[in-house]
């Protein structure tokens, strides 16, 4: 005789005053949580890598200040530059190399504006190439 042979023809208890529980819904009170809310982001985030910033040798830094002054000379050029952008979550960042139509050159700020409204710091460029004028 098994465990449970003497209830297991009983009909089924209904409850008068609530209605039945679909059967979707009877299992989502049982699914599983996140214990742990946002702990997998964090672990994302954490492995996400990032790079450090370059420091450069002291013949890229003059070859670098060159072609800065020749963009402070003539200073509508299309130029292909390659920057750092900080990240705003980690230390380090990324570098990126655009081509981009140089709108001015503010040496008091020491940046440079870009046609469509972009900056960028000097001490962010690790390397200027001219393309042509605008």
């Amino acid at each position: 005789m098994g465990r449970y042979d003497d209830i297991i023809d009983f009909p089924h208890k209904q409850s008068e005053k609530r209605a039945h529980m679909p059967n979707r819904d009877r299992a989502a009170q049982f699914s599983p949580f996140a214990a742990l809310t946002g702990h997998s982001d964090a672990i994302e985030e954490t492995a996400r890598l990032t790079d450090g910033r370059i420091v450069l040798g002291e013949y890229e830094a003059q070859l670098l200040d060159e072609k800065l002054k020749r963009l402070i000379g003539e200073p509508r050029q299309k130029i292909r530059v390659t920057y750092f952008i900080p990240d705003g979550k980690k230390q380090g960042g990324k570098y990126v190399a655009e081509t981009k139509d140089v709108r001015r050159i503010d040496e008091m700020e020491r940046k440079i504006v870009f046609e469509d409204r972009s900056e960028t710091a000097f001490e962010d460029i690790t390397d200027i190439e001219f393309i042509g004028e605008v």
